[in-house]
Parts: C-alpha cells; sequence; structure tokens
C-alpha cells in the first residue's frame, strides 16, 4: 500500500529522532576512540623504532667484539714476528719482519680507535633508547588510561545503542529507498547531523534561516514534502513532532 506524504514525513522524522539519540550517545565518547587509535599507533611505531635500536646496539656489541679479536690477533703476529727476529740472517729479512710488525701495529691502532668511536656510539644510542622506553612507558600509561575511560563509556551505552540501531533498522525499512538515499546524504552533509527538522519560531531548526508564511501552511498541510531554501534539510512542523514523540 502507498505511504501517504504525512506517512513519509512522519517515517523520516521517526528515523531522524532515533539516530539524534544515537549521536548523542556517540557525542558522549567525544574524541576517544580517535585518540587511543592515536595512541595505539604511537606504541606501535615507539616499538618498532626501539626494536631498530637494539638491532643497532646489538650490531655495533658485534663489531668491537671482532675489533678486539682483531686486535688479540695482531697482538700474537707481532710476538710471532719478533720471536722470529732473532732468527733472522740478514738485513732483508729483519726489515720485511720489522715491516709486519709495524703493519700489525697500524691494525692495531685502528681497532682500538673504532672501539673508541664505537663506545661514543654506544653511548648516543643508549641515550635515544632510554628516551624512547620511557616514551613507550608514558604512551603506553596514556593509552590504558583511555582505554579504560572508553571502555566504561562503552559499557555504560552499549546497551542502549544496540537497541537504538535495531529501531533504526526497523525505521528504515518503512521509507522508500529514494528517500532514505537523500535522507542519508543529508545527514552526512550536516554538521548536527540533522537531515529532519521542524520549524521554530517561525525559521529552519536547522539553519535558522526564516521560513515565509506561505511555505509554513504549506508544510502544515503535510501534503508534499518539502526542503529548507537555504540547506535543503526536510521540513516538518512542530504539531508532527509531537506525535512523533509522543507515539
Amino acid at each position: 500500500m502507498e505511504q501517504t506524504v504525512e506517512q513519509k514525513l512522519k517515517a523520516l522524522y521517526e528515523l531522524q529522532t532515533i539516530h539524534t539519540k544515537i549521536d548523542r550517545i556517540r557525542q558522549v565518547r567525544g574524541e576517544l576512540p580517535m585518540e587511543v587509535a592515536d595512541l595505539e599507533d604511537d606504541v606501535a611505531g615507539l616499538e618498532t623504532r626501539i626494536q631498530k635500536i637494539k638491532g643497532e646496539l646489538d650490531d655495533v656489541e658485534d663489531d668491537i667484539v671482532t675489533r678486539k679479536n682483531l686486535i688479540k690477533e695482531a697482538q700474537a703476529n707481532i710476538k710471532k714476528y719478533e720471536g722470529q727476529l732473532n732468527e733472522v740472517k740478514n738485513n732483508r729479512e729483519y726489515d720485511a719482519i720489522s715491516k709486519e710488525i709495524e703493519i700489525q701495529g697500524l691494525d692495531i691502532q685502528v681497532s682500538e680507535k673504532k672501539i673508541r668511536e664505537y663506545g661514543f656510539e654506544i653511548t648516543n644510542k643508549t641515550q635515544v633508547y632510554e628516551k624512547a622506553l620511557a616514551d613507550l612507558e608514558a604512551r603506553q600509561a596514556d593509552l590504558d588510561a583511555k582505554k579504560e575511560e572508553l571502555g566504561t563509556i562503552t559499557a555504560e551505552t552499549e546497551k542502549e545503542e544496540t537497541e537504538l540501531n535495531s529501531q533504526a533498522a526497523k525505521a528504515m525499512d518503512n521509507i522508500e529507498e529514494r528517500l532514505l538515499t537523500a535522507y542519508t546524504r543529508l545527514r552526512q552533509n550536516a554538521k548536527n547531523g540533522l537531515a529532519v527538522v521542524t520549524i521554530q519560531r517561525d525559521s529552519c531548526s536547522g539553519c535558522f534561516n526564516q521560513i515565509p508564511p506561505q511555505r509554513q501552511s504549506d508544510i502544515r498541510q503535510r501534503k508534499k514534502i518539502i526542503v529548507c531554501e537555504h540547506c535543503g534539510r526536510i521540513l516538518v512542523d512542530e504539531q508532527m513532532a509531537l506525535e512523533v514523540e509522543e507515539a
């Protein structure tokens, strides 16, 4: 059976009333879901950074061990070459072995310099690592607090929101697809989520622009769907709003 314009308007206003209640519940949660998501991203980012720094510190420690082993090898070679010096038979052999001792000594100096550089690098990276750990601890504490706050609010409103969503789904079944599409578009474009509004003090309660007397009369007759000339919202008379709210 084809709905009358009045029935269509009532169905739209009823759906708007339900959605407004849902919007209010979500306003109570405010920015908390976004804050939780941002903090989760921060925590994940810091954990990744900490792992990266830890890997870099481990690599530097390995480089130090490698350099220390090179020093030990060079020292052993020097000891071996010094022993060979006592057995040389000519100046050419003496110079060759002395040259090897000199090279091993230079290798030790290079490794010792590298170890000192690695020490400075470890000190700097450790400071960065410790700051990242402190930042992670602070962010995690913030995240835990926000999650608890959001959980408390969600628990308080979850049952009501579920019931309202069920009511909204049923209300949408009573609205033809063309009108429902227009309603949804209006809600998405409106900052306050209002697609269907009443006349208040001779004005649109959505954008507060005045509505001419003749147009108000047409709205009260409920013979056709009329939208605000300024904001495009669907207009209903105050009496209809009362009828829907009392139903």
